[in-house]
C-alpha cells in the first residue's frame, strides 16, 4: 500500500478509536463537568503525554525485535491482527458506554495533569494496544522501524490531544448529551468494534499483488 494511503488509513482508524467510549475520554469529560473546561483540557494534555511515553516504549522495544528478521515482523503482524479482532469482538459484545459523572472532588491543575499522564502510563492495556497496533502500519522496506513506530505513536498522541481538547472544551454540553442519549454512545461502540474487526481481518489476509 502506498505510504500516503497507509497514513490516511492510520489517521482515520486512530480518530475512530480515540473518539470511542473509553477511560481516557470519560476522564476528560468528567473532569470538565466537575471543574470546568480548563481542567478538562489540562487532563487532555496529560493523557496525551502518557501516550507519548508509550510511543517511546513501543519504538524502542519493537524496533529491536522487528529488525531481527522478516519472520519476527510477520509474527508481530499476525499476532497484532488477532489482538485487534479480539478487541473488536469484545467491544461489540460490551454493554459499557459513556458513564459520565460530575461528582468528583476538585483537584489542582497540576494534579489533574498528573492524573491524566498516570491514567495512560500506568495502563498495561495501552502498552499492549500500541505493541499490536503501530506495527500494522509500519513498512520494513521503507527504512528504520524505530522512526516509523515513533512517528506513528506521536501522530496518535497528537490526534488524541486535539480530540480530547475539543471534548474538554465542550465537556459540559457533550456530557449532558451522552447521558441523555445513550444510543449515541452505543453507535460509537459498534463503529469502533466494527473498525477493529475489519482492520484485523485486512491485516491478517495476504495482500494481492
Amino acid at each position: 500500500m502506498p505510504y500516503e494511503l497507509n497514513l490516511v488509513l492510520f489517521l482515520t482508524v486512530s480518530l475512530i478509536v480515540i473518539v470511542a467510549p473509553g477511560p481516557d475520554n470519560i476522564l476528560v469529560l468528567t473532569r470538565g463537568i466537575s471543574q470546568g473546561r480548563k481542567a478538562a483540557m489540562v487532563s487532555a494534555g496529560g493523557a496525551s503525554v502518557g501516550l507519548v511515553c508509550h510511543s517511546l516504549f513501543a519504538a524502542a522495544g519493537l524496533s529491536a525485535l522487528l529488525a531481527q528478521s522478516a519472520m519476527a515482523f510477520s509474527v508481530v503482524k499476525y499476532a497484532g491482527a488477532a489482538y485487534l479482532i479480539y478487541l473488536g469482538v469484545k467491544t461489540l459484545l460490551s454493554r459499557e458506554g459513556f458513564a459520565v459523572s460530575g461528582g468528583e472532588r476538585a483537584m489542582r491543575l497540576r494534579n489533574v495533569f498528573a492524573q491524566g499522564v498516570a491514567s495512560n502510563v500506568m495502563n498495561p492495556k495501552i502498552a499492549v494496544f500500541f505493541l499490536a497496533y503501530l506495527p500494522q502500519f509500519a513498512d520494513p522496506a521503507a527504512g528504520g522501524m524505530a522512526p516509523q513506530l515513533l512517528l506513528l505513536g506521536l501522530a496518535f498522541a497528537l490526534c488524541t490531544w486535539v480530540v480530547f481538547s475539543v471534548l474538554g472544551y465542550f465537556s459540559g454540553t457533550l456530557g449532558d448529551r451522552l447521558v441523555r442519549r445513550p444510543r449515541l454512545a452505543d453507535a460509537l461502540r459498534w463503529l469502533t468494534g466494527g473498525v477493529f474487526v475489519a482492520l484485523g481481518l485486512r491485516l491478517a489476509l495476504p495482500e494481492r499483488g
